[in-house]
C-alpha cells in the first residue's frame, strides 16, 4: 500500500510541475531557450500561437508567416519561410528539427 502511495503522490508531483511550466505565459524575452517540443509544428497548418513558440518567432513574425501563407498559399518547402520578413537563416535553423509542411 505504502508503494502505490508514493507512486501517485509521485506521479502527481510530476504532473503539478509539469503543468506548471507549461501554464505560465512568457513572451519572446522570457521565452525558454531550452522549450522542446514534442510534436512537430506544420508550417501550412500552425496558427500564430502554435508558431510563436518557435525559437526566435514572437507573435508579429508569426502573424508574417501567416499572412504570408495567405497571399502566397501554402509553402512548399522549408527555405520558403526565409521568404518572410524577419525569418532569416539562424531562426530556420534553429527550428528545422520540429518544422514540417
Amino acid at each position: 500500500m505504502k508503494k502505490i502511495t508514493f507512486a501517485l503522490t509521485a506521479l502527481l508531483a510530476l504532473f503539478a510541475l509539469n503543468f506548471q511550466a507549461v501554464a505560465q505565459p512568457f513572451d519572446e524575452k522570457t521565452k525558454p531557450n531550452s522549450m522542446v517540443l514534442t510534436q512537430s509544428i506544420n508550417i501550412n497548418q500552425a496558427n500564430i500561437s502554435q508558431l510563436s513558440l518557435l525559437k526566435g518567432i514572437g507573435k508579429k513574425k508569426a502573424q508574417a508567416i501567416v499572412s504570408y501563407r495567405e497571399e502566397n498559399g501554402k509553402f512548399s518547402e522549408l527555405n520558403e519561410l526565409l521568404k518572410v520578413k524577419g525569418i532569416g537563416k539562424k531562426v530556420l535553423n534553429d527550428n528545422l528539427a520540429i518544422l514540417s509542411i
